[in-house]
């Protein structure tokens, strides 16, 4: 039998918004529940988050927003895909209004968690999508 490898995660801020209390919490709470967690200082460009990404094998990409910097998650979303990378899933936490979590899920945010959401929500969430991607991996091997 296989060792399945823990998840493993980044957790970054993309943009301007520099509150990092919230990411810093989830990021602890992810580590502490088994995964690898990268976690990033805020103000990240999407080139960077792209690479570190890539770099990685990263199975999911936590994106935290307090300001309205989640209006920039689409582009990530296209550069992730232009890279190859549309198989790591993105997960964004905070303030988003219901207008913009609808595009964020258009534009393929796999779940968009709000101020309050439960720790194991997010845990059990992240979970699962990483144990999706790793059995798309193995079918494709």
């Amino acid at each position: 039998m296989q060792h399945e490898r823990p998840p493993k995660v980044i957790v970054t801020k993309i943009g301007f918004d520099g509150h990092d209390r919230g990411s810093r919490v989830i990021a602890a709470c992810l580590r502490d529940s088994g995964m690898e967690v990268i976690y990033t200082p805020p103000w990240q460009e999407i080139p960077t988050v792209v690479k570190l990404a890539m770099e990685e094998d990263a199975d999911v990409i936590g994106i935290s927003s307090l300001a309205t910097d989640h209006l920039i998650v689409p582009r990530l979303m296209d550069a992730l895909r232009a890279a190859g990378l549309a198989d790591i899933q993105v997960i964004v936490g905070g303030i988003v209004p219901a207008k913009d979590e609808k595009v964020l899920l258009a534009a393929g945010v796999a779940q968009v968690f709000h101020p309050g959401a439960a720790l194991d929500d997010i845990v059990t969430t992240v979970r699962a999508l990483a144990a999706a991607r790793h059995a798309r991996q193995g079918a494709a091997t």
